[in-house]
Order: structure tokens, then C-alpha cells, then sequence
């Protein structure tokens, strides 16, 4: 599909943690998180990975659109490290708009502007020409364009969003790093301190929580979601902020969602692995009986909105 299609979700980044720019990667993908959704010629960008750096480079080349807004789930390096390299932020007749977590404004901008300082960067914000605005949530919910955006808090070290976003008639959710056993985890660790009593109100507690998420994604039309381990790296990673990918496809379907993309995939897993990978949840898929479509999201992929 071309990116010439009115309304569309394309990856620029689908890896976790570092880049990943071997020629084993490539059929996946090597870039950190980036998606680019563009609707009635507005464009929000999901994550500023290193795939934001060739999108940056792609808006340079068309002259209809000046202005993006960039939501941010988190600050950790991979989902910020292409902000310093992305081009429109240094050119004026550019508008930028930025958000993520953050009590105030200033405090985005001061998350943002962190790793553009001595030692770590030569060129601070100051730098960048364009006309910056660091936004702020209402009650959880942002509007931008045809975009009405609406923020959840996810379990990943820090502060993190996971994203509802909804586009005329369609559903996108879009939640990079998360846990989805964190609860499980928590309750391992503590089973030894535990009476029957709190047992019972913490296994009260994870059938609520559970609930809650399963809504937040209710029937979504695209689910792009974190799926970071195999269950054998799982078992050693538990509690790092990240989910196994049986664990994502599982709670996908018990959310009726329609489109299934395994993102945020581990940098250590080649081409093959992570095909592998794939079948092994579209299996899980059949056997469930479920309708849902499951995919690897997969760098330079372009998704028709209109078409879901």
C-alpha cells in the first residue's frame, strides 16, 4: 500500500529497548517506537524512537502539512532518542506539539530537553526553530485535529501512557511498554506474607484490574501492544516493565480487539525468531477460536484507517 492513501497508521519503529540495524533485523524492522497515524492531513506521531528520524525526514520532502503533535509514552531513552535528530523541529513555519507525562508544561519540556545537554548532546532545544508547544491533558483526554486522544496508565517503571485513540468512526490503542502479569507478579512475590483474608482481597483487587484493562480496549479496531519476550525471557524479566507475547495475544482476544500488532519487540530476536513468533500466536489465535487477526508490526508498514 502506498503511503499516498488519504488516511493511514504506518511504523517507523518497532523495536524495544536499543536499535537494532543488523541485516538479520531487517524484515522486522530496527528503529525504536515511532508510529505516524495521518488523518484529514493531520498528523499525530505516537512515540519519538529513532524511527521518528526518517518520518522527519519524509514530512521535509511534502509541502502540504507544517504541523505534527507528538504523544509521548514514557522518557526512557528509546522512546525519545530520535527527538534530537528529527528535522522540523529545526525549521521555522514548523509548529510541534509535544505531550506526555508530566504534572505541567514545564515539566514535559524539562524531560524533553534533558538529553539535548552537556555532556550528552552539543545542540540543547534552544536550537530547534520551529514554533514548540508543550501540551496538557483535560481529565485524561486530548483533542488534536480529528484525533480525540484519551491517556491510561500502564504498568512500566516510571510514569508511562498507554493511548485510546479514536479517528472518525476507528479505534486505535496504542500502549508500547506494558506489563500485563505485573499483578501476578506482585502476588508471587508476596505469597509467603499473605493471610487468607488478603488473599482474598488481592485476588478481588487483580479480577477489578483485569476488568478495567480488558475496557480500555474493548473492541478496538487496531491494538498495537508490547510483546517484547518469549516466555523463557520472560521468566527472567518479570517486573521489568514489559509483557511476554502469549500474555499480549490472550488479552487481546479477550478484548474482542479486531487487529492485533506485536510491537515493541525484542532488539536479541533476528527475522527468524520473531516469525516464529508470530506463528506461535496465530496458532494461539485458531485454537481460541477467535476472529481476531494477528500481526508483527513490521518497519515501513502502512495500515488504510479507512479500510478497517
Amino acid at each position: 500500500m502506498s503511503s499516498d492513501t488519504l488516511n493511514y497508521l504506518r511504523f517507523w519503529g518497532v523495536r524495544g529497548s536499543y536499535p537494532a540495524p543488523f541485516g538479520s533485523h531487517l524484515r522486522v524492522g530496527g528503529n525504536t517506537s515511532c508510529v505516524e497515524l495521518r488523518v484529514d492531513n493531520h498528523i499525530l506521531i505516537c512515540d519519538g524512537g529513532t524511527g521518528i528520524i526518517p518520518l522527519g525526514n519524509s514530512l521535509m520532502a511534502q509541502k502540504e502539512i507544517k504541523e505534527v503533535t507528538i504523544i509521548l509514552t514514557h522518557y526512557h531513552w528509546d522512546h525519545i532518542s530520535g527527538l534530537p535528530f528529527f528535522v522540523p523541529a529545526f525549521v521555522p513555519g514548523w509548529k510541534v506539539n509535544i505531550f506526555g507525562p508530566g504534572d505541567t508544561m514545564e515539566e514535559i519540556e524539562r524531560r524533553i530537553s534533558g538529553q539535548m545537554m552537556d555532556p550528552y548532546f552539543p545542540v540543547e532545544v534552544e536550537t530547534w526553530l520551529a514554533d514548540i508547544h508543550y501540551l496538557m491533558a483535560n481529565n485524561s483526554r486530548l483533542d488534536y485535529g480529528p484525533f480525540s486522544i484519551e491517556t491510561f496508565n500502564v504498568h512500566h517503571p516510571g510514569s508511562t501512557f498507554g493511548y485510546r485513540i479514536q479517528a472518525h468512526d476507528k479505534t486505535i490503542v496504542y500502549a508500547s511498554d506494558n506489563e500485563l502479569s505485573f499483578i501476578d507478579k506482585t502476588i508471587e512475590d508476596r505469597k509467603g506474607e499473605l493471610d487468607s483474608q488478603e488473599w482474598q482481597l488481592i485476588n478481588a483487587m487483580q479480577v477489578e484490574e483485569r476488568i478495567k484493562a480488558l475496557e480500555s480496549i474493548e473492541n478496538t479496531h487496531v491494538f498495537i501492544h508490547d510483546a517484547q519476550y518469549t516466555p523463557e525471557d520472560y521468566s527472567k524479566k518479570r517486573g521489568w516493565g514489559h509483557s511476554c507475547f502469549i500474555d499480549t495475544v490472550n488479552f487481546a482476544a479477550d478484548a474482542g480487539v479486531k487487529q492485533l500488532y506485536l510491537f515493541h519487540v525484542d532488539p536479541n530476536y533476528n527475522d527468524m525468531k520473531i516469525e516464529d513468533l508470530h506463528r506461535a500466536s496465530v496458532k494461539i489465535v485458531h485454537q481460541r477460536d477467535s476472529s481476531m487477526e494477528c500481526h508483527i508490526a513490521r518497519e515501513g508498514l502502512i495500515i488504510d484507517i479507512d479500510k478497517l
